[in-house]
């Protein structure tokens, strides 16, 4: 079975300055980032709020674009985070664990190159709803 993304979008303050462009989430306050442009801006966007919101329980309640009180120049930008990725981009230690297959089903799966652990932890996620 194949797992469905875990994608959020929060919408996303673009502040123009002088170098750049500042970004702050009016429902994510801790995350905080800038750019030199507006595509430098939103990447950055995007891995900011993916490593804030990665490891939480509960999410912040998304704002609508209507509700976002903007000064001059401001602008609001919705950024989209698959939180799966952005998981992954977070290091978090690592357990050996032995186990025991069919021989095979390990022949099998070496002749495809699969990678045991990936596989191991992917199923662990999956039985978990993770």
């Amino acid at each position: 079975m194949k797992r469905q993304k875990n994608i959020v979008i929060y919408p996303a303050v673009f502040d123009p300055d002088v170098g750049g462009i500042n970004v702050t989430f009016p429902d994510v306050p801790e995350a905080i980032t800038f750019g030199k442009n507006d595509n430098d801006a939103a990447y950055y966007a995007n891995d900011v709020l993916g490593l804030v919101l990665a490891n939480r329980k509960n999410l912040p309640k998304s704002s609508t674009v209507k509700d976002i009180k903007l000064t001059d120049g401001q602008y609001v930008v919705m950024i989209a985070v698959d939180l799966d990725e952005a998981k992954k981009k977070i290091k978090s230690p690592t357990v050996r664990k032995n186990t025991t297959i069919p021989a095979d089903l390990d022949e099998k799966a070496r002749e495809a190159g699969i990678n045991f652990s990936e596989v191991l932890t992917e199923a662990l996620k999956d039985k978990l709803d993770e």
